[in-house]
């Protein structure tokens, strides 16, 4: 009797780790064995083909196809304007460059109407292309680019007076354009009289109305044109009176203050000296001057 009372724990115990362990076995078969949960498919969105670039397109080309493929992208959030067909896009001309592998959109081409490349396709209505020749300083060494805005100024020599075969003769710079559009920079090869060698020559396209034109084309056969490069988003006229030698040479001046003195007095302006007489005749005094 002694015996069972200490083995009963014993006992107790193999019987709770039995149950554990058949407890753990079904909880692990049952889940294995249950129905997986349904999993929602993803959602797949249909795409549709755009027509990007195959490489840097400068304004002015004309589209081939070799310039352009087509990728497939989803229909959300495309910008308006794109094009999924090749014949939809081919002969169109570009009034706005387009980077490698960027969209060709609407918005950055000629009208449908428009079938030649080059400046003409990116000419505004009723403004015309007018050429200048010039160099690395005139171009600010290069950072005048197509797009951007600058003034025109022209270095002249004038005679003074009306009469231009009369006069002194004197330079004046002046601004004769103002807030202009760069159309396209380049060079070309000049050749030189007298069988020199042949020299690049800057090139500047400018946009301007047929006055302007006219303006533009004097300026540059009578005097030196210098172009000044606006800020972007400066876009407002600004009206000036020229400089001329006088005006250059007498900027940053010191201003002297003039000392206030009394006048001098000319000998003409002395007082004279007179000598004065009485006459006395009788009971009449007859005061006389007389100069000295």
């Amino acid at each position: 009797m002694g015996k069972l009372r200490a083995m009963l724990p014993l006992l107790l115990a193999v019987v709770i780790a039995l149950a554990a362990s058949v407890g753990i076995y079904r909880w692990m078969q049952h889940t294995k064995t249950r129905t997986p949960g349904v999993v929602e498919a993803p959602v797949v969105k249909e795409g549709v083909e755009i027509a990007l670039a195959m490489g840097d397109l400068p304004w002015g080309t004309k589209l081939t196809r070799d310039m352009i493929k087509f990728v497939t992208m989803s229909k959300d959030n495309l910008p308006p304007g794109t094009f999924h067909t090749m014949e939809s896009l081919e002969g169109r001309v570009l009034v706005q460059p387009v980077k490698k592998n960027e969209m060709i959109i609407e918005s950055r081409l000629a009208p449908e109407n428009v079938t030649t490349g080059g400046v003409t396709a990116v000419v505004s209505p009723g403004k015309r292309a007018v050429a200048v020749a010039g160099d690395k300083v005139i171009g600010l060494a290069g950072f005048i680019q197509p797009g951007n805005f600058v003034d025109v100024l022209v270095t002249v020599r004038v005679k003074q007076g009306k009469d231009s075969r009369d006069g002194e003769e004197y330079s004046v710079t002046k601004m004769v354009l103002s807030d202009v559009k760069v159309l396209a920079t380049g060079t070309v090869i000049e050749k030189k009289a007298g069988g020199t060698e042949p020299a690049p020559v800057d090139v500047f396209t400018l946009e301007v109305t047929p006055e302007e034109g006219e303006r533009l084309a004097f300026a540059a056969a009578q005097g030196r044109v210098q172009f000044a490069l606006r800020n972007v988003l400066d876009r407002d006229t600004v009206y000036t009176m020229g400089v001329t030698v006088a005006d250059a040479l007498d900027a940053y001046r010191p201003r002297l203050k003039l000392l206030s003195r009394e006048p001098e007095t000319s000998k003409s302006e002395m007082p004279r000296s007179l000598f004065k007489m009485e006459i006395i005749k009788g009971s009449n005094v007859n005061r006389v001057s007389f100069d000295r």
